[in-house]
């Protein structure tokens, strides 16, 4: 599918490894002009030496790093279409055990983060004609799991804050969306390497019972930044495989497999 972002100028951070690696590939692949932001050198070397269109070491906790990528990706390319703010980090642990660095950590990356990156970008997207902005949520957002206190509420934040950006850039018809992946392995969540009776317990949540796919998120934010999502802004999209779609998604299974024997 052609989603219309060819020549289109977009900023990715969290770019070198993951979701966020694959999501700037997608937008290669589309034509568009990339930009990988990533704190760790090596892995943006590593895009921009496989084919990508160029990378910046940026660190989302330094606001002077941030405004020196931004500003450094209109003065290249001579203005600035698509944000995804993929970057993100994750804590665990109960409330009682968690300590101030950790908490602060946490929200410093995956909500000032995004924050910064947003501030730095708004002025170069209320120029554009086609000015998006594409926040990583999390399904940890909807619904948390014990021990994600920081994690979650991180996450939760980064929905408001993008209600409010969608109210505040209407005028100048950029939008912002977030969105909230579910289950998909990364090194990050170490889903696939979790034992075999645990991964089968996770996946019995899912009405698809699979993991996802970081392509398959990559499809969402690709059309989240295209025009043909031009009249959604504001709104949180749930990419997690139908976690929440029933309560008990596992009869299903049971049921079909009662009838094909």
């Amino acid at each position: 599918m052609d989603w219309g972002l060819d020549g289109r100028v977009v900023v990715v951070t969290g770019a070198g490894r993951g979701i966020g690696r694959t999501i700037a590939e997608r937008f290669v692949q589309e034509g568009a002009v990339v930009v990988a932001l990533d704190v760790d050198a090596r892995a943006v070397a590593d895009f921009t030496e496989a084919g990508g269109a160029a990378g910046t070491v940026c660190d989302v906790r330094d606001p002077t790093s941030v405004r020196s990528a931004i500003d450094g990706v209109n003065e290249r390319f001579g203005g600035l279409d698509v944000v995804v703010n993929n970057a993100g980090v994750l804590v665990e642990g109960q409330v009682e055990d968690l300590d101030d660095e950790a908490w602060q950590r946490c929200f410093d990356v995956n909500v000032a983060g995004v924050f910064r990156v947003c501030r730095a970008a708004i002025p170069h997207l209320k120029r554009s004609p086609h000015g998006r902005i594409v926040n990583a949520a999390s399904f940890a957002a909807i619904v948390p799991s014990v021990g994600s206190a920081a994690y979650a509420a991180s996450k939760a934040a980064v929905v408001q804050f993008t209600r409010v950006l969608a109210g505040e850039l209407g005028p100048w018809g950029v939008t912002a969306n977030s969105y909230a992946p579910g289950m998909v392995p990364t090194s990050m969540n170490h889903y696939a390497e979790l034992p075999d009776d645990a991964r089968s317990q996770l996946l019995d949540t899912l009405t698809l019972r699979r993991w996802g796919d970081a392509a398959e998120v990559a499809d969402l934010v690709l059309f989240l930044a295209s025009d043909a999502s031009r009249y959604i802004t504001g709104t949180l999209v749930d990419v997690s495989g139908g976690k929440l779609a029933t309560q008990v998604p596992g009869r299903a299974y049971e049921r079909a497999a009662g009838q094909s024997a």
